[in-house]
């Protein structure tokens, strides 16, 4: 079942991200009304009203917005913290096995934050938790591109824990919660995108952990001027992450992989 579903949601999100079923839409019907079928402007207007919406209005920010605020960063990190757990997401595993040095992509603040946490937290255990989203499970994982990372910036060995066979968030927070065994009155701390933290959350709870959000990678902001900072090939990039996000959050509350569909602190 557990395979099914990551098929399923892998090869249906290749077909129906918006940017790419916006680009289908807009050539079926422009082939369409070129053969003189003039319900073709339809699904035309469609594909083109997608990228027209994104360059003229805020609709990145504006979809975006809910999810980071969602869950405020802490103004500062508990007293004693037990481990710190970064979610995978931010390495580029087939560049790094090409180029031989750790490639990190635009959410490479879950890479850094988790750094500086261990950093100003000795006694916690740092925790990176990722295999490979890809189909073809057969390529390098992103476990071993963190471990790679880690270790050139000089963290001990023996402070990692790295889960390399998670595809997916579910399997992220039942994977670890799996190996790590979390015990009452432990303190961790959860690492990921802002607007990725909602899903998260939701998933770590439901997996039986007690865990404390710690969002990075903020990409808008609550000032209108930063709404037009992006090019417009970020923004287009923004708003799809962004809806990526809502639909992960709807499809993981109808199959009980979290509690809420859109859950709180």
């Amino acid at each position: 079942m557990t395979d099914a579903f990551f098929l399923v949601s892998k090869l249906a999100w290749g077909v129906l991200r918006p940017n790419t079923l916006a680009l289908l839409l807009a050539v079926a019907g422009l082939v369409l009304v070129w053969r003189g079928r003039r319900f073709g402007r339809w699904p035309l207007a469609l594909g083109l009203g997608w990228y027209g919406a994104v360059f003229a209005l805020p609709v990145a920010a504006l979809l975006t917005l809910p999810l980071e605020n969602r869950f405020p960063r802490p103004t500062q990190a508990p007293a004693q913290v037990t481990g710190i757990i970064v979610l995978g997401g931010a390495v580029e595993q087939r560049l790094t096995e090409a180029r031989g040095i750790p490639a990190l992509n635009g959410a490479a603040e879950r890479m850094t934050e988790g750094v500086a946490l261990a950093l100003r937290h000795p006694e916690a255990k740092l925790v990176f938790t990722g295999g490979t989203a890809a189909i073809d499970q057969s390529g390098p994982t992103e476990a071993a591109t963190a471990a790679m990372l880690f270790a050139s910036l000089g963290l001990p060995e023996g402070r990692l824990v790295l889960e390399d066979a998670s595809r997916n968030t579910h399997e992220n927070a039942v994977f670890t919660h799996r190996l790590l065994a979390p015990k009452p009155g432990e303190t961790w701390l959860l690492v990921t995108s802002a607007s990725h933290m909602p899903r998260s959350m939701g998933v770590f709870r439901a997996a039986g952990w007690r865990i404390t959000a710690w969002p990075v990678n903020y990409t808008t902001g609550a000032d209108p001027a930063l709404w037009w900072d992006n090019p417009f090939p970020s923004r287009l990039n923004q708003a799809e992450w962004a809806l990526r996000e809502w639909v992960g959050l709807t499809v993981y509350w109808l199959t009980g992989r979290t509690g809420a569909w859109f859950p709180a602190p």
